[in-house]
């Protein structure tokens, strides 16, 4: 089930902005799988994993038939990832911070795109900031379990959450403003992938959950 467009206050198809979403996830996803030497199998599944789980996840809470399931279309961009990494990792493989480059243009556009569809359906605001959240967050949660990393949303050392809470508030606040449109929605991603980048760059991290206790090395918690 996709979007149900008649109920958006513009007239945009957002089916592309969530088909890209999926791509650029998809693709870090397939990206983890060669850094981790998995077979081209393995590459799929993890980029199918990643890309398509969060919104999933999502449907299965609004009660909707995943539009993974429903619409073919987003199986095409996992497919593509995987074999665009197939063949271009040997020469894009010292650029270490493709992964996280690919994994906050997906978190950007699934954070609005998973708020947007959770208002069409006719939740309240919050609960469909919330739902933005795990449709950003909830397919590189499987990634990085299923790759056995440590899961970005839980590194003390980085920033994942938030920068998606801010882009399903932001969403959810024009919304209901009545100012969301293309120009903003443009906007929110620009900011979100802004601010997740730039908090991995220079290692930013909330404070730990219990006060006056200090971090360890360098890995997570």
């Amino acid at each position: 089930m996709t979007l149900p467009f008649d109920t958006l206050p513009f007239d945009i198809d957002l089916v592309w902005l969530d088909l890209a979403g999926v791509f650029f996830f998809a693709v870090s996803g397939s990206l983890l799988a060669a850094r981790k030497q998995f077979d081209l199998v393995g590459s799929l599944l993890l980029a199918s994993l990643v890309s398509l789980g969060g919104g999933v996840i999502r449907d299965i809470i609004l009660n909707t038939t995943p539009a993974a399931f429903s619409n073919p279309a987003y199986l095409v961009p996992p497919v593509l990832a995987t074999v665009l990494v197939y063949f271009l990792y040997s020469s894009v493989q010292r650029y270490t911070s493709l992964l996280v480059l690919f994994d906050a243009g997906g978190l950007a556009l699934f954070c609005i795109t998973g708020t947007l569809k959770a208002l069409a359906l006719g939740m309240n605001p919050v609960a469909a900031m919330l739902l933005g959240v795990t449709t950003a967050v909830g397919g590189g949660l499987l990634r990085d379990i299923t790759a056995n990393e440590v899961p970005q949303l839980f590194n003390p050392r980085d920033l994942y959450a938030l920068p998606a809470f801010s882009g399903a508030a932001l969403t959810a606040l024009l919304w209901v403003t009545g100012a969301f449109n293309v120009l903003t929605a443009c906007a929110v991603a620009a900011v979100v992938f802004a601010f997740r980048v730039v908090a991995w760059r220079r290692s930013w991290y909330v404070p730990l959950a219990v006060h006056g206790l200090h971090r360890r090395g360098s890995g997570g918690s």
